[in-house]
């Protein structure tokens, strides 16, 4: 357990660890099987019990790294598009981009900053902005205070682990990945469980309005029978 400590305090004390941490939160940008979360708040684990990296880096770097990620995506869909290929062009994908739009223009701010914190669902996001056509100046603006919220939240996360089992370094890496991972998750099911309710609240209007319309044809068919 010592020599793990001391390869991972040695690892996070060399100049290399801030182009490889910028490269993963890249990367991940749209690429997501590239977890660059585990690092970021490694690294900050990493930095409070030992002293290194610098920790105002670390968080420098994510950020840039995950806005720059992000863009790349919305690149990636710009050119792509949405009827590049047949499937594409399919009846049920096509609304699925021309929701996406509509959720864009409507909540792109949630949208945008509320996915970063997922891997798979900043990638989807990101992408379909780009395909669909959303404003890019808007985009630039949410990934940017998208990225920088990601780093300062998963250098906190690295940070309280970090002050937890400040005697163990390798201790303090996986409580803070576990945490990290955890925080995902939560955030994952609460969007999910928030768009189950709206689409239930919308059938529940539409039940409503269907509903309401005989009544109004009976009541005004009523109306007119004394007048004739």
């Amino acid at each position: 357990m010592d020599t793990i400590n001391v390869f991972i305090v040695d690892a996070a004390g060399q100049w290399w660890v801030y182009p490889l941490l910028f490269v993963s939160c890249t990367v991940d940008g749209f690429f997501p099987p590239l977890p660059s979360e585990s690092a970021v708040v490694a690294l900050a684990a990493v930095s409070v019990s030992a002293g290194a990296p610098n920790l105002w880096l670390v968080a420098l770097v994510a950020a840039l790294g995950a806005i720059i990620g992000d863009n790349i995506a919305y690149a990636i869909g710009k050119a792509l598009g949405t009827r590049r290929f047949a499937w594409m062009r399919r009846p049920r994908v096509a609304a699925a981009f021309a929701w996406a739009r509509r959720g864009l223009d409507r909540r792109g701010a949630v949208l945008i900053l509320s996915a970063r914190y997922i891997p798979v669902g900043r990638v989807a996001v990101n992408m379909t902005a780009g395909a669909t056509g959303y404003s890019r100046g808007r985009f630039v603006l949410f990934t940017i205070l998208a990225g920088i919220s990601w780093a300062l939240y998963s250098v906190g996360i690295g940070v309280l682990a970090g002050r937890w089992v400040s005697d163990n370094h390798l201790l303090a890496v996986v409580a803070a990945v576990a945490v990290a991972m955890l925080t995902g998750l939560a955030v994952d099911y609460a969007l999910a469980l928030g768009g189950r309710l709206q689409r239930a609240r919308l059938r529940r209007i539409a039940r409503d309005r269907l509903a309401a319309k005989p009544a109004a044809g009976a009541g005004g068919q009523q109306e007119r029978e004394p007048a004739a």
